[in-house]
């Protein structure tokens, strides 16, 4: 059996990334972090393109939003950024370099996720707060789990800092995991913040500390959101709406709502939807 397992992680190690660096990519020592897509199309599977053409900007420390039906492709493009994939049309450029030209290393190194589905590792809060910066001080750990409203848990939990997780984080609420990740990303301090909306699956008190951590972590950086909830994100500087792969609509919560389009239909059936109530036996009965 070990043998067996041995050949297969050997297996897995040989493999090469398809993402690499070019031979002269460079690393920049300043660069203004503006996120540019210049018509840009991607697709998994050739012959069956996600992204058809899309162009835009975020500007150093700006608030851009991604909504959009299931499927629109607002995940691609946020895995795109990083490079986790290259674009087979158009061009990223961040700072005005394309990612291409990038040093992996380096650009992913200045990109914090805050993902809905929270990846935490069995070991303890520590170690999983440290992810985001190995080489950080204790009082710098301490302070971004307090910036993420996660100090209070953490100090509750048998051990504290110290504290297993097990595997995943499976041993902490949702909300408790959301907010160690938000942590890390504190920690990382990085100025490129790429976020998928993470409070749709918690409670109304952990929400309200999830959004204030999060608005302490996207001052000062660029960021783009993956809105699900979209009344999170009507103070956002834009707001991008895509459908089938293309942008259809873009601007401003109010200037989306006075054109009466996508977006607005969106933001009416959400609100419809608060009202919905599920009618109990008694009450069907008194109809």
């Amino acid at each position: 059996k070990a043998a067996a397992s041995t050949s297969r992680v050997f297996e897995l190690l040989a493999i090469e990334p398809e993402i690499v660096d070019k031979p002269d990519a460079e690393a920049p020592e300043r660069i203004d972090w503006r996120i540019s897509f210049k018509e840009v199309e991607f697709s998994y599977d050739p012959g069956v393109p996600i992204i058809k053409g899309i162009s835009f900007d975020v500007e150093p420390g700006q608030v851009v939003a991604l909504v959009g039906p299931t499927g629109a492709g607002k995940t691609t493009i946020s895995n795109l950024i990083p490079r986790f994939y290259d674009v087979q049309t158009g061009s990223i450029r961040i700072g005005g370099h394309d990612v291409r030209d990038l040093k992996t290393d380096f650009l992913r190194e200045n990109i914090a996720s805050v993902l809905q589905d929270v990846f935490l590792f069995h070991g303890s809060v520590r170690d999983n707060i440290l992810f985001g910066r190995p080489d950080a001080t204790e009082g710098e750990m301490i302070e971004a789990a307090r910036t993420a409203n996660a100090e209070e848990f953490i100090c509750h939990l048998p051990g504290g800092y110290d504290a297993m997780i097990g595997e995943r984080g499976v041993r902490l609420s949702g909300g408790q995991k959301q907010r160690l990740s938000i942590a890390r990303a504190v920690l990382k301090d990085a100025p490129i913040l790429i976020l998928d909306e993470a409070t749709s699956s918690v409670d109304a008190e952990t929400e309200s500390l999830i959004q204030e951590a999060i608005q302490n972590l996207t001052h000062n950086r660029t960021t783009v959101v993956i809105a699900h909830r979209l009344s999170t994100i009507r103070k956002a500087d834009r707001i991008i709406v895509l459908e089938d792969g293309r942008i259809a609509e873009s601007g401003s919560h109010n200037e989306l709502m006075d054109v009466d389009g996508l977006y607005a239909r969106m933001v009416k059936r959400q609100d419809l939807s608060r009202s919905w109530q599920i009618t109990g036996a008694a009450a069907k009965a008194a109809d």
